[in-house]
């Protein structure tokens, strides 16, 4: 049997519970901004290196934990493992993004695929049981993926861009095929995520890191469709437990009523959006996740704690619901993208413990009755 849950804070908050503080954690927190990521990767000779072994992805998991109280845990592994078992063949070339060697560049090749024989990414499974039975209970574990739009720029692309040229042409010349990618992605992306639950992934995360790219109708059609298509597979219990679903749409601001739609528990914001503009929107149906600038941490220890601050400040105290046993905050701390890889480690702590001593304040102002 897996540890009982120390610290379940940031599962209560994806579910609008009650919660001691606001929970903290970041997206890319296991990185390159850490010495000892660095000594692990050199170890291991690669990224891929890493995220194919189960030791070392347990390691460098565990290593921010190590250093900052964070309120979760997430899956060392990258976006693009799903297309990589499709037969892409992905790569890290040191200081570069991902890049595949095979991408999809004609009709031939997009009909051929299909969802990938998941012992193709048995590798991922070993690391999500390795890393939850060494956390111990400490804190929640966090699976994840891209969502089928952002794998499908990746897949026809064959690396990062500028333009988008490729994935757009196909998108506007041949929606036709278009839709048939995206299909199988999602089914793909949905059969992944349950098996990352399977072993143990106590929250999933879909990442749809260039929806915000997309025309508005474009982002619904070719996007937000598809991440719904994963939601509606997605095993939302597992065990006697609740399995929350995380979705995070990099520039989807002006869509986040039509994201909280969907059927996910959170909803992921990037920094352009004001935080609590963005609650009253989509009041009750979801908590929110962000979304603090990453390159604030840049800045000195006392100015990351005031921006922590007014983030904070900005969501608000937690409102009082009584059927849920007293306030509910339905807020998870986290950046709004991924931490730099040249951001200061002493930074990260900061912040780690401006949002939870904030957060506390917050309460105890919010449950000091009112004298008149």
């Amino acid at each position: 049997m897996p540890a009982p849950l120390q610290n379940d804070c940031f599962l209560r908050a994806c579910l609008r519970q009650p919660t001691p503080h606001t929970p903290v954690w970041l997206m890319r927190q296991a990185g390159r901004y850490l010495p000892e990521y660095n000594a692990t990767r050199a170890r291991a000779g690669s990224f891929m290196g890493l995220a194919t072994n189960a030791d070392f992805a347990t390691e460098v998991t565990l290593q921010p934990l190590e250093r900052y109280p964070l309120d979760a845990a997430i899956l060392f592994s990258d976006i693009l493992t799903v297309p990589d078992a499709m037969g892409l063949g992905l790569s890290f070339a040191q200081g570069e993004g991902p890049r595949f060697a095979r991408p999809l560049r004609d009709e031939a090749a997009i009909r051929a695929l299909q969802v990938p024989d998941l012992e193709r990414l048995r590798y991922v499974f070993d690391a999500v049981a390795s890393i939850r039975r060494a956390l111990a209970g400490r804190v929640p574990l966090i699976g994840f993926s891209g969502s089928p739009w952002t794998l499908a720029c990746y897949m026809v692309e064959g690396s990062g861009s500028d333009d988008y040229r490729q994935i757009k042409s196909l998108m506007y010349s041949r929606p036709d095929l278009m839709h048939h990618l995206l299909a199988i992605n999602a089914d793909a992306v949905a059969a992944y995520l349950n098996a990352q639950i399977d072993a143990g992934a106590q929250a999933v995360m879909v990442f749809d890191s260039w929806g915000g790219v997309l025309a508005d109708g474009d982002f619904q059609a070719f996007s937000l469709a598809y991440t719904a298509r994963v939601l509606g597979q997605l095993k939302r219990e597992h065990e006697g437990q609740r399995i929350p679903a995380i979705v995070f749409t990099k520039g989807g601001g002006p869509w986040l009523e039509e994201i909280a739609g969907i059927g996910a528990d959170v909803v992921g914001l990037d920094w352009t959006v004001n935080l609590g503009r963005a609650r009253r929107r989509v009041g009750d149906r979801v908590a929110l996740q962000g979304n603090l600038d990453p390159m604030v941490l840049f800045a000195p220890p006392e100015v990351v704690a005031t921006q922590a601050r007014r983030v904070l400040d900005s969501f608000g105290p937690p409102q009082r619901d009584e059927s849920l046993g007293g306030g509910w905050d339905g807020h998870i701390f986290n950046l709004g993208h991924g931490i730099n890889q040249h951001t200061p480690p002493d930074h990260v702590a900061a912040l780690v413990e401006a949002v939870h001593s904030h957060s506390r304040v917050l309460r105890k102002r919010s449950h000091t009755p009112k004298s008149f």
